[in-house]
C-alpha cells in the first residue's frame, strides 16, 4: 500500500461536542504537536455554525450528509448538506487537500469510554485498531451496521482512519480526563502512521475484539410515537457489558420492567445517547467478534 501523505483531524462535526473542537483549536495554536517526519497533519472544524450557536447541528446532522446522493446534488439548500460538499471538496479524494487518513473526533453521553470506529474494514484500519488496543487496553473497537458502501458518515469519505467516540460526557461540556485521553489516542495514531510509512510494524495482538452492531433498538412508544419507557437502571451506563435474555432493558413510567427477549447474549452500546432520541435509537446491540489482523 502507498504511503500516507496527509492526515486530517476533524473536530466539531457536531457543534456541541467540545472535546474535538478544543483539541482542533489546540493543534491550530500549537501545530508542532501533530508534526511527524514523513506526512502532513491538517485540522478541520467540521460544523463551525453549529459550534457558534452551541448546537449539534443547524438544520440537519452533518454526520449523515456524506452519501453520494447528497455530495453530488447541487440543488440542496440545507446548511449541513452544503457544508458536507465543501468538506468533500477540501479533503475528499479529488479535493484540494485530499486526506489519506481521517481522524473524526466525537463525544457521547453514553458510557462508551474510549471507542474507535474504523472507517472501513481495510486491514490497515484493523491493524491500527489492534495497535491502539495494545497500547491502551481500555480502548474498545466498535463497528456500525452498514448495509452498503454509500455510508453517510464523514469518516467514510476516506478509506483509512477512524472516528473516536469518548464518553460519558454531556453536550456542551469539557471533561479534562477525556480531553487528555482523546489527545493521547490522536498522538498514538500519528505515531503509528509515522512508523507505518517507515515500514516499521509495531508489535500488536494477533487478533482484535470488535463489537459489531447487529440490531438497533428504539424506546417503547405509543401510537403517537411518544416514549413510554426509560432505560432500566440496571442497564444504564453498562455499555459493552453482557445483556442476557430475560434481563431488564427498559422501565415504564409506572415502574414495570421490560425484558430483553433475544435468544443470545449481546453487548449494548450507545445506551441512552442523548442525540439519538430523535433518531429512534435507545441503544445498539452488538456481538463480540474476533478478527485476525
Amino acid at each position: 500500500m502507498k504511503q500516507i501523505k496527509r492526515v486530517v483531524i476533524v473536530g466539531g462535526t457536531h457543534g456541541n461536542e467540545l472535546t474535538g473542537i478544543f483539541l482542533v483549536k489546540k493543534f491550530e495554536r500549537s501545530p508542532e504537536l501533530i508534526v511527524r517526519s514523513n506526512f502532513e497533519s491538517l485540522t478541520l472544524l467540521g460544523n463551525p455554525k453549529a459550534y457558534a450557536i452551541g448546537r449539534r447541528y443547524v438544520e440537519t446532522d452533518l454526520n449523515r450528509c456524506f452519501q453520494r446522493q447528497i455530495l453530488e446534488n447541487r440543488n440542496l439548500s440545507s446548511y449541513e448538506a452544503i457544508r458536507a460538499q465543501e468538506i468533500y471538496k477540501i479533503i475528499g479524494c479529488k479535493g484540494s487537500h485530499p486526506a489519506d487518513l481521517i481522524i473524526d473526533l466525537h463525544s457521547t453521553t453514553a458510557n462508551m469510554g474510549l471507542t474507535i470506529i474504523p472507517a472501513s474494514k481495510h486491514p490497515f484500519n484493523l491493524q491500527l485498531a489492534a495497535y491502539l488496543t495494545s497500547t491502551n487496553p481500555d480502548v474498545k473497537v466498535y463497528r456500525w451496521q452498514e448495509t452498503n458502501q454509500d455510508s453517510p458518515f464523514l469518516r467514510s469519505i476516506c478509506e483509512f482512519g477512524c472516528a473516536i467516540e469518548v464518553g460519558p460526557i454531556a453536550p456542551g461540556v469539557l471533561d479534562a480526563t477525556l480531553f487528555q485521553q482523546t489527545e493521547a489516542l490522536i498522538h498514538a495514531i500519528l505515531d503509528y502512521v509515522e512508523a507505518y510509512n517507515k515500514k516499521i510494524k509495531p508489535e500488536v495482538k494477533d487478533s482484535l475484539t470488535i463489537y459489531q452492531t447487529i440490531q438497533v433498538v428504539d424506546y417503547p412508544r405509543n401510537e403517537s410515537g411518544e416514549i413510554q419507557a426509560m432505560i432500566h437502571p440496571r442497564l444504564q451506563f453498562r455499555d459493552y457489558q453482557e445483556l442476557h435474555p430475560g434481563e431488564p432493558m427498559f422501565l415504564t413510567f409506572d415502574g414495570q420492567g421490560i425484558l430483553y427477549e433475544g435468544e443470545s447474549i449481546v453487548y449494548p452500546a450507545f445506551i441512552n445517547e442523548a442525540a439519538y432520541y430523535e433518531k429512534g435509537i435507545a441503544m445498539c446491540l452488538t456481538q463480540e467478534q474476533r478478527e485476525i489482523v
